[in-house]
């Protein structure tokens, strides 16, 4: 190798917690057994809600995965959740601690919104009931902040899942937060990589982590996504790229994975997933005209396919976004087209977040985490409730039954609704 060319970089671990399973193995059983983790939300009242339907983690127990359980008490559920896919994620990669000198590990994460719980504030606005309200600020200032648990903004910052992931494995190296929606792994992944080919890291754990089932999320979803107004099937509500698809639901999860460069994962017997051999990152920037909707995307495509020299037609499967809104389909199945020509409706297609809905920047960790075990199995899962194929879409979306993996080459996307977006292409070695 040339010592201009960049290292290999590879993945090496994979942990998951997500409402169709908490593990790997449980992921995929559920995953190729075509289980949706779609039902009633439980965690707050939904009867009056527009969109009474989430995919929620419902048997996540933190004290069985975070070994420093005194942390617990100042982790949102967000960070609960991504610190126990890591810890999944490190023990796949059979790394122990001490395993990677500290220094050379490090860590970028992806994170949403992480917002407080109505319990965290109710005392010190209980103070306030039943008050005139033209000196409120004075006395908030003066008798209502004792009110507040003092570690309670620990609990909500967007960079917590990083810094406990790496007081978890003691990783020292370079950490980083990244903040784009569900652009936010492949975006994180493209950073970790980076550090790597540049010898700044032998080992990055990288990840994401949200949860949208929370009492004010699931009113901002409510108020601000477009979420399924079904409600009489639950588990048929989410259908990405259907023609009759009327929004996403609200769920939660977190995956994470080890990347190294390959020379340190053959010395050390590593068991390799896949090779990341480009990620790529546009935006849509300002358009008026729905035809120019999607042109980050394109862009994105376009930049990995360049820089790999892979032609689409050896693409063997596309981890589409698939967002289950008439939009955003529309937009994402347009962008294949321009970037892939023809060949875009030819490659099989696979949308997981019918599975389990949309939550932020774990989504494209999840989803992500799907794409990754299907190459290792050899076998594509099928995209729930894709019944009425969208003549506006014209992909090749899997349905009906499981698929046989052609190749080892796939590639994954993700797309916010404001036209960040990310393209992934991977190799099974």
């Amino acid at each position: 190798m040339s010592s201009n060319t960049p290292c290999r970089v590879v993945l090496t671990g994979l942990g998951i917690v997500s409402p169709i399973g908490i593990g790997k193995d449980a992921f995929w059983t559920n995953l190729s057994g075509a289980r949706s983790g779609v039902g009633f939300l439980r965690s707050v009242p939904a009867s009056r809600l527009p969109s009474k339907l989430g995919a929620e983690i419902l048997d996540f127990d933190p004290l069985e995965h975070i070994y420093n359980r005194k942390f617990i008490k100042v982790m949102s559920r967000d960070v609960q959740l991504g610190v126990a896919a890591a810890s999944m994620s490190m023990k796949d990669a059979r790394l122990d601690k001490g395993a990677v000198d500290p220094e050379r590990m490090g860590v970028v994460f992806g994170a949403g919104h992480i917002s407080s719980t109505p319990q965290e504030l109710k005392e010190a606005a209980r103070e306030e009931a039943g008050k005139a309200s033209s000196n409120q600020f004075a006395r908030w200032g003066d008798e209502r902040m004792a009110k507040i648990p003092p570690l309670w903004l620990l609990r909500q910052l967007p960079n917590m899942p990083a810094c406990h992931v790496a007081i978890e494995f003691d990783a020292r190296g370079h950490n980083n937060t990244i903040t784009s929606r569900e652009s936010s792994t492949l975006l994180a992944m493209s950073e970790a990589m980076g550090t790597i080919q540049r010898g700044a890291a032998d080992c990055m754990i990288v990840g994401a982590s949200s949860s949208a089932t929370d009492p004010f999320d699931v009113a901002r979803f409510n108020l601000f996504e477009s979420l399924t107004r079904r409600d009489d099937d639950p588990e048929r509500a989410c259908r990405p790229f259907d023609r009759d698809r009327d929004g996403s639901v609200v769920g939660e999860g977190a995956a994470v994975f080890v990347l190294e460069s390959y020379d340190h994962a053959v010395k050390r017997g590593a068991d390799i997933y896949a090779e990341v051999l480009a990620v790529g990152s546009a935006c849509d920037g300002r358009s008026g005209n729905i035809s120019h909707f999607g042109s980050g995307l394109v862009s994105a495509i376009r930049s990995v396919i360049r820089r790999t020299g892979i032609r689409p037609e050896e693409i063997g499967h596309i981890n589409a976004h698939g967002k289950s809104t008439q939009r955003d389909d529309l937009v994402e199945a347009m962008a294949y087209h321009q970037a892939m020509g023809e060949t875009a409706s030819k490659i099989p297609l696979i949308a997981l977040g019918s599975y389990f809905g949309q939550f932020d920047a774990g989504t494209g960790a999840v989803e992500l985490a799907g794409s990754i075990l299907a190459l290792r199995k050899r076998e594509l899962p099928i995209t729930l409730n894709y019944e009425t194929p969208d003549p506006g879409c014209r992909l090749n979306v899997v349905r009906d039954q499981t698929l046989a993996l052609r190749n080892s080459l796939a590639m994954s996307v993700n797309r916010t609704s404001m036209g960040q977006s990310t393209a992934c292409l991977l190799r099974a070695l």
